[in-house]
């Protein structure tokens, strides 16, 4: 079976709408905007996947300067300054400041489109974004945490930007970042793949100490193999799995970051029941964590009962 890494996760119409962006086109983007409606899980991936095409570009300038009264294109460029802001943080390198101008423009571009918005989470997902890049964290984070959990409190991206933010790396400890883990997933309705935030939270930390410690540190041979992460995993598939009775945009990750539990703690039947559903549709984390992520993918897959 052929592995694919699709960034839109088959999105067809949010590919279209990325590959002319390159080209410099915004004219197809309100209709692809505003066909998702208040599906807010949908709406926050293709903002966020427009605005990681539209940051190298002058597009959602464009679009919002040929419609001021838009509010879509008001969304998606406080979102192009987030990853704008990401981008010279990338660029910087670990433990240099990002310019604070342009984080500012960041959350003042957010805060408008919450205003012309007033519904919708994804300028609020914005706002938790750009706060892991300042020093200390941004004192506004609680609040904005508690709009975004106002219009959409299980919204995905949201609840793993809060995670990322509480991590280690960020302006937490692996400790403060698995209790928000635990708090969301004992709180989800039935069949929400924010269960998996626990294994998102254990791909943190590895990543983290593996930068710090290197591979063969004590505590990280068995980091993956054990009763605790095992546990996790099944109840994650309990809750998520089990209780599956939707489709959500970011499924495919979600489901990769399951399988990469399952597969190393020795879960076989719910490995390859993920791998079923997966369909050769891969993700490069977490199997990134144990070498090249297709060879590993794919050996997974091919290892697993079908």
């Amino acid at each position: 079976m052929t592995v694919r890494f699709d960034p839109t996760n088959g999105d067809r119409a949010l590919a279209e709408a990325r590959a002319d962006i390159t080209i410099g086109r915004w004219q197809g983007l309100p209709e692809l905007c505003a066909a998702a409606g208040s599906d807010w899980d949908r709406r926050t991936f293709r903002m966020r996947l427009l605005a990681q095409a539209t940051a190298g570009t002058s597009v959602a300038e464009s679009w919002h300067e040929s419609q001021p009264r838009n509010a879509d294109a008001l969304v998606l460029r406080a979102e192009t300054e987030v990853m704008r802001a990401f981008n010279l943080a990338m660029a910087a390198g670990p433990g240099n400041a990002v310019d604070p101008d342009q984080l500012e423009r960041a959350v003042r571009t957010a805060l408008r489109a919450a205003e012309a918005f007033p519904a919708d989470p994804m300028p609020w997902v914005s706002l938790l974004t750009v706060a892991r890049l300042f020093p200390g964290g941004h004192p506004s984070m609680e609040l904005w945490w508690k709009e975004l959990h106002q219009r959409d409190p299980y919204n995905r991206e949201g609840n793993h930007q809060v995670l990322r933010h509480l991590s280690a790396r960020w302006h937490g400890s692996h400790g403060v970042m698995y209790n928000f883990a635990q708090d969301v997933t004992a709180t989800l309705p039935p069949g929400s793949p924010l269960a998996v935030l626990p294994q998102v939270a254990r791909v943190e930390e590895y990543r983290y100490r593996v930068e710090r410690e290197g591979s063969q540190a004590i505590g990280l041979l068995q980091f993956w193999n054990n009763e605790n992460s095992a546990s996790q995993a099944r109840r994650t598939w309990h809750l998520w799995i089990a209780q599956r009775q939707y489709t959500y945009a970011q499924d495919i990750a979600d489901l990769n970051t399951l399988a990469h539990a399952s597969c190393y703690a020795d879960l076989t039947d719910e490995a390859a029941h993920l791998f079923r559903l997966l369909d050769g549709h891969a993700t490069r984390v977490p199997w990134s964590c144990h070498g090249a992520p297709e060879e590993i993918f794919t050996r997974w897959q091919s290892k697993l009962p079908g």
